[in-house]
């Protein structure tokens, strides 16, 4: 599922993008990738999905150099699925093929904003090496 982000991302009218099982890969880059991307597994009939979908907008749309999806849960069960997603709304940050953040909740705006700027500051190289370390540790058990 990991694959280079290709360059001239398609994006809707909006500042998010639809997430599918059909362009993940197009989307999210690998861990070659230098990008990271928020999404957000949503359903039409969940409340607080609802709530959170301007906070979410309001962010993609001040943020324009960051990737924001937004999986529909109910028409893309297998990506909700291969995510553990088992409630809703969710938030997941990848950031150059890790999963960096996911937890379920809408989140306030200025927690939100907090988030975005936490996700900028990550050394990525400190958090592959803790990676490496779990899989070394996990491969050896």
């Amino acid at each position: 599922m990991w694959r280079r982000l290709r360059k001239g991302r398609n994006r809707e009218m909006s500042s998010t993008v639809e997430l599918t099982k059909e362009n993940f890969d197009d989307i999210v880059p690998g861990p070659e990738g230098k990008d990271f991307v928020f999404i957000d597994f949503w359903a039409g009939w969940c409340g607080p999905c609802r709530q959170f979908a301007p906070v979410y907008e309001k962010a993609a749309e001040r943020h324009s150099d960051l990737v924001f999806a937004k999986v529909d849960t109910e028409a893309q069960q297998e990506l909700a699925s291969a995510f553990g997603i088992q409630s809703i709304p969710t938030l997941a940050i990848i950031r150059e093929g890790v999963l960096v953040f996911s937890q379920a909740g809408a989140l306030p705006e200025a927690v939100f904003e907090d988030l975005i700027g936490q996700a900028r500051e990550l050394d990525m190289v400190e958090v592959k090496r803790k990676v490496a370390q779990e899989q070394a540790a996990e491969g050896q058990a």
